[in-house]
């Protein structure tokens, strides 16, 4: 690893990088380059376009153009590769423009790779494969520790430990976590059961929740707390209830529970494993 790479404190200033490209004056800065000079970057973390997102990006840059620039440094083979912005590439690709806004950064590997990674997680563009890929990368190649990657990204530890965790899921279970078959949190209940596979298998055929796949998985017939919090009062057991403590605690990487105890009125528990949690969540919200 080059002493550079030790050096620039990765994840310092590239949240910095995204807003420069995000705000209004952004484009006033940007050079038209040909849409033939650039191409995507090889090691983008992102592998599945929606093809339904991309219709509607296609139509709104037909449209109005690609309002956002898109990041990108030289190649070293000459024209640009992609930092950020592959979709609105595509996007103008396929609207059949020739060339595209775009900001010119002179970025390493790491932070080449960081900052796509950041981007797609910041827009929720990942599925729990690919987010879990792209950190195992970070600290393979890079030399990352699971607390500065979650520093990185803007997430808890917890949440970088789980997603690392679903790396050892049987490949066909990550097929089915890629193709939106199983969601994150079937996912990681399914990390501790013995057999993975059998048991996606009978999530999937019979449609089963989170909270059933976690009892499947500890071998239990009944469903048990999640992650040992108390049981919620029976108005949890609403689909639209459950589904919200789990984006709730995918986005924060810890255990989230809703109980409802009136038509309006309720309570949401979020459980924290250590002091460090705590700090880290006190100062989101403090945000």
């Amino acid at each position: 690893m080059s002493d550079r790479k030790r050096r620039t404190g990765l994840g310092r200033g590239l949240s910095a990088l995204l807003e420069e490209a995000a705000t209004p004056a952004a484009t006033s800065k940007a050079s038209q380059l040909p849409i033939s000079d650039i191409a995507p970057n090889p090691g983008q973390p992102r592998r599945h376009f929606a093809p339904q997102a991309m219709e509607e990006l296609i139509a709104s840059v037909r449209a109005h153009g690609v309002l956002q620039p898109i990041l990108v440094r030289p190649a070293s083979a000459g024209g640009y590769e992609i930092i950020a912005g592959e979709r609105r590439w595509r996007a103008a690709q396929a609207a059949g423009l020739h060339e595209i806004p775009a900001l010119v950064r002179d970025l390493s590997d790491a932070e080449t790779f960081e900052i796509a990674l950041i981007e797609n997680i910041q827009r929720s563009d990942l599925n729990a494969m690919e987010e879990a890929r792209g950190y195992q990368r970070l600290i393979d190649e890079f030399g990352h520790t699971q607390a500065a990657l979650a520093a990185i990204v803007g997430k808890s530890r917890s949440h970088v430990a789980n997603l690392l965790r679903l790396l050892d899921l049987p490949p066909e279970v990550q097929k089915m976590v890629e193709e939106g078959v199983l969601a994150m949190g079937h996912a990681r209940a399914l990390a501790a059961a013995a057999d993975p596979l059998a048991v996606a298998r009978r999530v999937v055929a019979e449609g089963l929740s989170v909270r059933a796949t976690e009892a499947l998985a500890s071998g239990s017939k009944t469903p048990r707390p999640r992650h040992g919090l108390a049981p919620a009062t029976p108005a949890a057991s609403d689909p639209n209830l459950e589904a919200l403590e789990l984006q709730l605690s995918e986005q924060i990487g810890m255990p989230v529970a809703v109980s409802v105890s009136g038509a309006n009125s309720g309570s949401l528990t979020v459980r924290f494993e250590s002091l460090d949690q705590l700090d880290w969540l006190c100062a989101r919200l403090g945000q």
